[in-house]
């Protein structure tokens, strides 16, 4: 593959241009040359530019893509596996926050943090010191 600028590798991502000079400002991608003054991508350097693209869709942090791309295995491998454990405890949440919701959506009463009887126990259990996450799980 030629050398692509700045302004064709951007629309082939569906990404700003200015997106990539903040990567490359950032020391994510290298430019393999500048014509006219344009920054020129190579295959490789798209191809982080795509990488970054996946990640930053998916909402991880721009630090976790660096780490994968530049840092030693020992370390981005750390840094995959904080970026995991943070994962599940969002899953766990919104597992939790659907479970409620759920709950809350199928109730028959008209106003269920008043008059449904598993939540007002739920809610009693709370003010009693069970934590949220022990509720949610004893009504599943």
């Amino acid at each position: 593959m030629d050398l692509i600028p700045i302004g064709e590798a951007a629309a082939k991502l569906g990404m700003a241009t200015s997106a990539l000079r903040y990567y490359d400002e950032r020391g994510l991608v290298r430019p393999a040359a500048r014509r006219g003054g344009k920054r020129m991508y190579d295959r490789e350097q798209l191809r982080r530019l795509a990488f970054i693209k996946v990640a930053h869709s998916l909402g991880l942090p721009l630090e976790t893509a660096a780490a994968v791309l530049d840092a030693p295995s020992p370390q981005w491998r750390e840094v995959l596996e904080r970026q995991i454990a943070e994962l599940e405890e969002a899953i766990t949440r919104a597992r939790t926050a659907q479970t409620f919701l759920t709950h809350a959506a199928r109730c028959p009463s008209d106003h269920p943090a008043r008059e449904c009887p598993t939540m007002l126990g739920g809610l009693d259990a709370l003010l009693a010191g069970t934590p949220v996450t022990d509720l949610m799980d004893e009504n599943h």
